[in-house]
């Protein structure tokens, strides 16, 4: 029943929450710009349109690798509220990105695929401290499973703090902001258009925005999972990762995919490692 309930909440709460984190990113860009912005309740109209718009496709999979890309990024934040083994999760959530660079290969625009093309290259960047990140937590834990690691009763920053700054690092790349929104972007700096999504409309593209939503929420979450024995200091650190993400990405201009792998996988050997290295001796 317990696990039932969670389910439920997270497959309706956190869209909201993710609409609503959309919604401040957007009117606080927009104040940092010296602009007025639009309502935080912006992201749910433009949703809401998207739903009623027709559906123009130009390969009917497009619209199954858009569902997939929905269903196991909703399946991942299921897998991770309700506790579960934290590498199962990072599986899933490979899997619905893989789901979401087959979508933009399905539509054979060139756009799209350049915006694949890159997607996967973000993958490649961003996996390692990701996995390097359960990696950590299970040699302060002694467990892989998401239930043990927020049980346990110090916080983990206090641990691994480079495993933490590595992978807030990576999480410019997972939210797609710049320096590191090569793959897709809601700017209209992006000389690919919408990259992966610029063949999507309609419902599949609501499905696509709806995921990112989840998938924010899942991240932020395991920003929480670092300082889980402590929740008000949790969701604190939590909010304040994401509104730094935002201070990131409107200081700074994209960068080539090159230099994204390079500063990736430096921040993966330079912080993950050397911090699980001496965790391993300290222990």
């Amino acid at each position: 029943m317990k696990i039932l309930l969670t389910t439920v909440l997270f497959i309706i709460l956190a869209p909201v929450a993710g609409g609503l984190l959309s919604g401040f990113d957007r009117k606080i860009s927009a104040r940092m710009q010296k602009r007025v912005g639009p309502s935080i309740l912006q992201p749910f109209y433009d949703v809401l349109k998207l739903f009623q718009k027709e559906n123009v496709v130009v390969n009917i999979s497009q619209n199954l690798y858009a569902f997939c890309f929905l269903f196991f990024t909703v399946f991942t934040g299921v897998l991770f509220f309700n506790g579960a083994d934290i590498l199962l999760i990072i599986f899933s959530l490979t899997l619905a990105g893989i789901f979401f660079v087959l979508g933009g290969y399905s539509t054979f625009s060139p756009y799209s695929f350049i915006g694949s093309e890159r997607e996967l290259l973000s993958m490649v960047a961003d996996e390692p401290m990701i996995i390097l990140t359960a990696v950590g937590m299970y040699m302060v834990t002694k467990s892989f499973s998401v239930a043990d690691i927020a049980a346990y009763g110090t916080p983990l920053f206090f641990y691994i703090p480079g495993v933490f700054l590595g992978f807030l690092f990576i999480l410019t790349i997972k939210l797609k902001k710049s320096p590191f929104d090569l793959s897709t972007s809601h700017h209209a700096h992006q000389e690919l258009v919408s990259g992966v999504t610029t063949e999507f409309s309609g419902k599949p593209l609501a499905w696509i925005e709806l995921a990112h939503w989840y998938e924010n929420v899942f991240l932020l979450g395991i920003v929480y999972l670092f300082f889980a024995p402590v929740p008000v200091i949790g969701v604190a650190v939590a909010l304040l990762a994401y509104f730094l993400e935002i201070f990131i990405d409107n200081i700074n201009a994209r960068v080539k995919w090159q230099w994204m792998l390079k500063s990736a996988w430096g921040a993966a050997i330079g912080l993950g490692v050397l911090n699980i290295f001496i965790l391993y001796i300290v222990q």
